[in-house]
């Protein structure tokens, strides 16, 4: 299962739950690739600590392959690390995505990312991508090689009115790009139950029909720990709420069918 995390607005935790559901995945035995597609590179920093933008092989390379010629390319397999994580691996991050950017949108390779995860055939279990917040080269090279796309939301009106034009985008890319698409689920993300606010939100999504999977991930302090010290929460506090939220929101996703 290729599973894409994408909203076109930043601040909603993409990186922060592509990471755990990786790490709940890999603690379950199942091999696990997370590909960093973002140029910030939180998910890279989150998982491989401080020196991320560093390494040898990352996105940049495998994407900057695309644009010129060599006779001994890394491709997609030889720009995968592990990480501190048995079973969890990663394609890092590196800053000079962006400029590579607008050379690879001009060259209209946004298939090679589905191609080369086809070529390393069954090496993983699952695959989890993360993204940039806009439909940019990336994130449409991720939507076209998924499966299943994961949508967080974190509950205010902002995101609210962003979410139905996102939902639109997904469908043209199932339709143009990807008939393989299917919207895993919205995702809740800071979930404040004792406020009016969000319970109010939630409730008029439900409403409308739109596929929100519980439960919802609870707004906690945690979390900052478990970024600082670069442990997905399982591996800082497996006892704690949120990391028995995202363990069922995982179970979650395996059973809940995906919607067009």
């Amino acid at each position: 299962m290729r599973r894409v995390v994408f909203n076109q607005k930043g601040g909603v935790g993409k990186s922060t739950i592509a990471c755990n559901l990786a790490a709940i995945a890999a603690a379950r035995g199942r091999r696990t690739l997370l590909l960093d597609l973002d140029a910030q590179g939180n998910a890279s920093r989150y998982l491989l600590g401080a020196g991320w933008g560093e390494m040898e092989g990352s996105a940049a390379d495998f994407f900057g392959e695309m644009l010129s010629f060599t006779f001994a390319p890394k491709g997609l397999a030889g720009c995968i690390h592990p990480t501190a994580f048995d079973k969890l691996d990663i394609l890092p991050s590196h800053p000079s995505l962006g400029e590579l950017q607008v050379r690879l949108e001009s060259r209209y390779k946004t298939v090679k990312l589905a191609k080369a995860l086809d070529e390393l055939g069954d090496r993983y279990d699952e695959v989890f991508i993360d993204t940039p917040p806009a439909l940019s080269f990336y994130s449409m090279s991720a939507l076209i090689a998924a499966d299943n796309c994961l949508i967080p939301f974190d509950c205010d009106d902002f995101s609210r009115a962003a979410l139905y034009q996102l939902l639109h985008d997904i469908a043209e890319v199932r339709e143009d790009h990807n008939p393989e698409l299917r919207v895993g689920g919205i995702i809740v993300n800071q979930y404040q139950g004792r406020a009016r606010l969000p319970r109010q939100l939630v409730a008029e999504l439900r409403e409308e029909g739109l596929p929100l999977i519980e439960p919802y991930l609870s707004s906690s302090v945690a979390i900052r720990e478990s970024h600082q010290r670069g442990l997905p929460m399982i591996h800082l506090d497996r006892r704690h709420k949120l990391s028995a939220e995202f363990e069922a929101l995982y179970d979650a996703l395996q059973s809940t069918p995906a919607q067009t």
